[in-house]
């Protein structure tokens, strides 16, 4: 006999009714979210282009076991791999993520809401290519879009109020949530399908954010994005056979996500669920570094070429002073050496190096070769990053979300640079009629990366044309990829 009483089974949480409805009820009206999704789509795809000139990162892709076929599988673009949703899930996003040059949210939790993209693309193309072999509909770009900008909200919105890092936990724990929500929408699940799926992905072992940070700093923040991804998509096929959920995964007593892993705190929320994110969504598009330093490493681009009018090289620099936010002295204020490319593009003083040495920062930059120059180390040790009130305010209000950096130069004879400040970068929506001509151009260098010109004619003439791509079926845009 049992000596105490087996609790009834709860009620779901209400972070997973939240979000089921959200996935299953919200229409999306918004032309400005479906415009940057276009956008988000194609830089997207691009940045993952791009990750497949570095054997660093082909090496991971394919199938888990070589040769095997999948028929109707998903497509990896760029490359003639056909997959199991899971297995493309993974191989986009790993893409997609590598060289940390896809899209940005900044609040309390930081991400890449664009990591999403792997798992639907690789969902929403497999069931459209069996959907065309049955004789049905295929899935089109809008319904792509319209799942993209839901993941964008539910990872953006619980980042919004909500520190993972705080904990330890890395932020690819909610491009899984969200990702899961969105394809068991796509996946056709109900009400209680999707909260049995949204409850598998909270109740999975969740990654630690060791390998971003020193003595640990690593590759796998390159890749943790697909796999966030492909655990998405496992996770919401198992929903779908009628995997049984786990209603109150968040806030059940010792055993919950709150009390395991959440120092017992419950999420809070800013806002409800619509279109902010995708709207709001920080494109980085100058240079592949970690966002937060993406205006200074602009400030260091125009004291580079300041320091060219005057005469001047790095070698004249006695001391550099950076003014910058908190979350930017969390994440990259790294003294002291770095082992890899993975730890030097996230090392603030190391971003700030390369374009004063050399007036650019690109992804090479990271690579042993850049790095042994011995002026990069000697510069670092120059700089001393300071904190700044207001621009730690600014950086979480909701009205501004700007990302400042302010560096002042001084030089060995005694003389000074007047201090550049830059609030917002390039990407942000205060830049974004700046933005993207320029977001456009990266998209064009990546396809000529690794198409003749004819199929890069065919990918824009489609993709730059929004209504045309909205209306194009998933799988034939895909096809335009096949290398």
């Amino acid at each position: 006999m049992c000596a105490h009483p087996v609790p009834a089974r709860p009620e779901p949480d209400q972070v997973l009714l939240d979000i089921a409805d959200y996935v299953l009820n919200y229409e999306i009206r918004s032309p400005l979210a479906y415009e940057t999704a276009c956008h988000s789509l194609i830089d997207s795809l691009g940045c993952g282009l791009e990750a497949l000139d570095y054997p660093a990162c082909t090496k991971l892709l394919g199938p888990i076991v070589p040769g095997t076929l999948v028929p109707n599988g998903a497509r990896v673009p760029g490359t003639r791999f056909e997959l199991d949703p899971v297995q493309a899930a993974f191989n986009i996003g790993a893409t997609i993520r590598w060289l940390d040059f896809n899209d940005t949210w900044l609040a309390a939790e930081w991400g890449h809401p664009s990591d999403n993209l792997a798992g639907i693309l690789a969902v929403a193309d497999w069931l459209s290519r069996n959907a065309v072999a049955s004789g049905k509909q295929p899935l089109l770009i809008r319904d792509v879009l319209t799942a993209l900008i839901k993941a964008y909200e539910i990872q953006g919105c619980i980042a919004l109020e909500n520190a993972f890092n705080k904990v330890g936990l890395d932020h690819v724990v909610l491009v899984k949530v969200a990702s899961t929500a969105v394809l068991a929408g796509l996946l056709g699940l109900n009400r209680e399908g999707i909260i049995n799926a949204v409850s598998l992905a909270w109740v999975d072992g969740q990654p630690l954010r060791t390998y971003r940070h020193a003595p640990n700093t690593g590759s796998r923040k390159s890749w943790a994005a697909g796999d966030a991804s492909s655990r998405a998509v496992r996770l919401a096929l198992m929903a779908s056979s009628g995997e049984m959920g786990y209603p109150s995964v968040l806030t059940a007593p010792l055993w919950g996500f709150y009390d395991v892993l959440f120092k017992g705190r419950p999420f809070r929320f800013q806002r409800p669920y619509g279109s902010y994110v995708m709207e709001n969504v920080l494109f980085k598009i100058s240079f592949p570094a970690e966002f937060h330093s993406q205006t200074a490493v602009e400030a260091a681009m125009i004291i580079h070429a300041q320091m060219k009018i005057l005469g001047k090289s790095a070698e004249d620099i006695g001391k550099i002073t950076i003014r910058t936010h908190q979350a930017c002295l969390r994440i990259i204020d790294k003294p002291g050496p770095l082992n890899n490319p993975a730890d030097r593009d996230h090392c603030l003083q190391y971003m700030l190096a390369v374009p004063l040495l050399f007036g650019r920062l690109g992804a090479a930059d990271y690579e042993d070769g850049v790095a042994a120059d011995p002026r990069i180390d000697a510069l670092r040790e120059k700089m001393l990053c300071v904190e700044e009130r207001q621009f730690t305010l600014d950086y979480h209000d909701p009205e501004k979300r700007s990302i400042a950096n302010a560096l002042s130069v001084e030089f060995t004879d005694g003389s000074r640079l007047d201090e550049v400040l830059v609030e917002y970068p390039i990407g942000h929506r205060r830049r974004r009629s700046e933005g993207l001509p320029l977001l456009e151009a990266k998209f064009r260098s990546n396809l000529a990366r690794r198409f003749p010109t004819w199929q890069q004619q065919a990918i824009l003439d489609i993709s730059l044309d929004h209504s045309r791509l909205l209306s194009t079926p998933v799988n034939d845009y895909i096809d335009l990829y096949v290398f």
